[in-house]
């Protein structure tokens, strides 16, 4: 390159990083140039969960300066509290900051067409004037203690009226027409649609060798974990620093909880589902989902799936793999920590005697029973994932019978308990009052969606928690992974992914495609597409990535085939679209990985054996749960994978409050280079 050439290079990326340092955004930043918070549950006055600027005593303050304002329960009063809860918003950092001035308050959206980006409540498709908005709703009111004030200083202002004339002089200081972000009504927003960092590759560490199927996150915010295997031992770990070489601390001669006495533990059987309730470091409980044979326990006694309520007779079933019809029955049940009651977080060891049973279901058949539970962060209810009872096709058309509770997400109650069964031999629960019986009495009660063959592994998305995915199993054409809706229909077995399915059998009868609504999968993959040499098994769904340790990874929703040949990543584009990217993920293992992982023979790929399922810990790192041990996402740059932004401090607690801490500057520097790299590719 000639040396003007060279200078003029030197001066685009100059004015590029000034640019990206002015404008860019990129990163999740808080006013004091730090990343935000991992939090635990949700904040009790600002809302925020997953992360925030704010910890519990931030918001507490919030609160203590809103209820000073004595405008609580007005319109004015909602604006306030959501502008004054914006310095707990992810983006803070952006929000009050122009250039290098630091507002009072956040920077008010007044254009539309933007799209919400982080909120509190579901992100909406586009926002009002909200500036606009603010002005017409408080320019009367009288605010004790305004926060409202001129960028260039002045005192506050106990009426709008009382500093600016108009609402185009009032949105003039503090709006931001075509500035993003900026505050809407629902969060941060964004006026434009920014493409995702380059995933060049995803590096894993093995820090374990045992093999589980469940992982859970302590509630108490800690750096531990619960994991399950399925013969029915659960096992309190203790995960180790990102990059301190350690591995996982657990005692596999003291488990937590061993109910292998009351397990069936075969091929698809065992304990299949752990879930702690959200309030477990203060009431102690958890619950699990096993499976049973009732020819050798009393306990293991419900109602038969295949039930004349819908239509069906187990005497017509015949034996299935030497079982008789619902021999094997899903359980649900209760069980406590084994400490005082004021003090179950430290809890190292469980009650072994059940609870309560909260629910106990015949199997028809010996495959496709789920089983995952796991409690919704929004509204406190628990999930069940359920499969459609097996069998090749669905032959009873369980899946598409309302009234069955076989081939669906089961939502229950179980913070609020019934004086008898909600449903004769079902067991012992209370049913949320919006399910979608309420609305379609033809529902079963506790269906929440319906139209599933086996969904194999489920989550929320902690940065958007109304995001459930759920992964279904295939029959022989498609793998899927659904965005569910309170009472959406899945297509299974009218569909396949999105091809129509012809069941082999039907004495249930049909279910025509032009009588339901169906809803396509969001993600998935086709048998014939993946690795001719190994094939495909099935999916097992994983979650989306919201670590700081890969940032390239951040947002994508992960998942991988049964075989551990394969792995994707998908993100929403644009956000609120239900429209998704989905991208093949190649992975490697740590050179420093703590345990060595294993060669696969003719292959660049570490040899993981299968992908059982997926977990999350506190600090939002995810993890991979195989036959041949617990692997965890690291530092791309650990297997040479490059990515524009600096990963997350090594060595920093996964148990820590703020992940790392970082200036502004060079997160903004990092943003100039992507946008560098942009326009390079252009």
């Amino acid at each position: 390159m000639r040396p003007s050439a060279v200078t003029g290079a030197v001066l685009v990326a100059a004015v590029l990083l000034l640019v990206a340092i002015r404008d860019g955004h990129c990163a999740q930043l808080c006013m004091e140039s730090t990343f935000p918070r991992t939090i635990n549950g949700s904040l009790s006055f600002c809302g925020y969960n997953g992360t925030s600027c704010c910890n519990a005593t931030d918001d507490a303050a919030v609160q203590k300066q809103f209820a000073a304002m004595n405008i609580s329960g007005t319109p004015c009063g909602d604006i306030v509290k959501n502008i004054l809860c914006a310095r707990c918003n992810p983006y803070a950092g952006e929000l009050f900051t122009v250039t290098t001035t630091t507002r009072t308050v956040p920077l008010l959206c007044s254009t539309t067409g933007v799209s919400s980006r982080l909120s509190t409540k579901p992100a909406a498709a586009a926002t009002t004037d909200y500036c606009s908005q603010v002005w017409d709703t408080c320019k009367d009111v009288r605010i004790p203690g305004s926060p409202f004030q001129a960028p260039k200083g002045g005192a506050a202002a106990p009426k709008l009226t009382d500093v600016w004339q108009s609402v185009s002089e009032f949105c003039g200081a503090l709006g931001g027409s075509g500035k993003s972000p900026c505050l809407d009504g629902e969060g941060a927003a964004f006026n434009d649609t920014r493409p995702p960092l380059p995933v060049n590759g995803m590096c894993l560490e093995r820090i374990g060798n045992g093999s589980y199927l469940n992982m859970a996150a302590h509630p108490d915010g800690s750096n531990r974990v619960f994991l399950s295997n399925q013969a029915g031992k659960v096992f309190l770990a203790t995960v180790p620093a990102q990059g301190s070489g350690k591995t996982l601390q657990l005692d596999v001669a003291t488990p937590f909880l061993d109910i292998t006495d009351e397990v069936h533990f075969d091929n698809e059987f065992g304990l299949m589902g752990l879930a702690f309730h959200p309030d477990f470091a203060t009431n102690g409980r958890f619950f699990v989902s096993y499976n049973c044979d009732k020819t050798k326990s009393a306990s293991c006694a419900g109602r038969c799936a295949c039930n004349s309520d819908i239509g069906c007779d187990p005497a017509k079933l015949g034996s299935d793999n030497g079982a008789q019809p619902c021999q094997y029955q899903t359980v649900i049940a209760e069980y406590t920590a084994n400490a005082t009651s004021d003090t179950p977080a430290t809890a190292t060891s469980a009650n072994p005697k059940e609870v309560r049973r909260i629910m106990t279901l015949g199997l028809p058949f010996t495959t496709h029973h789920g089983g995952q539970i796991l409690f919704g962060p929004s509204d406190g209810y628990m999930y069940f994932a359920m499969g459609d009872g097996g069998s090749v096709g669905d032959p009873w058309n369980f899946a598409q019978n309302k009234k069955s509770i076989l081939g669906k997400i089961i939502r229950i109650d179980v913070n609020t308990m019934p004086s008898g069964n909600t449903t004769a031999g079902w067991g012992n629960y209370g049913i949320p009052k919006d399910n979608p019986s309420s609305a379609d009495p033809s529902f079963a009660p506790e269906v929440f969606a319906l139209g599933f063959k086996n969904p194999w592994r489920c989550s929320f998305d902690s940065g958007k928690p109304s995001y459930m995915y759920c992964a279904d199993v295939g029959h022989k054409v498609y793998e899927e992974v659904d965005l569910i809706m309170k009472g959406g229909n899945y297509g299974w077995r009218v569909f396949e992914g999105t091809q129509p399915y012809k069941p082999l059998s039907t004495p249930g009868g049909n279910t025509s495609a032009a009588s339901i609504d169906a809803i396509g999968p969001v993600m998935g993959y086709a048998h014939s597409s993946v690795n001719s040499n190994v094939g495909s098994a099935s999916i097992t769904g994983g979650y989306v990535y919201r670590s700081t340790v890969d940032p390239c990874l951040n947002g994508r929703y992960l998942y991988a085939d049964l075989y551990a040949k394969s792995m994707w990543a998908g993100t929403e584009s644009p956000e609120g679209s239900g429209l998704y990217n989905v991208t093949g993920l190649t992975f490697s293992c740590s050179k420093s990985s703590p345990i060595p992982c294993d060669v696969a023979a003719g292959s660049a790929l570490p040899s993981l054996g299968y992908i059982f399922s997926f977990g999350e810990d506190n600090a939002k790192d995810v993890y991979l749960l195989t036959s041949k041990g617990v692997y965890r996402v690291v530092d791309p740059a650990q297997c040479s994978y490059a990515c524009p932004i600096k990963s997350s401090a090594p060595g920093a607690s996964p148990s820590s409050a703020v992940r790392a801490r970082a200036p502004a500057l060079a997160t903004l520097l990092n943003c100039a280079l992507l946008a560098l790299l942009s326009l390079l590719s252009v």
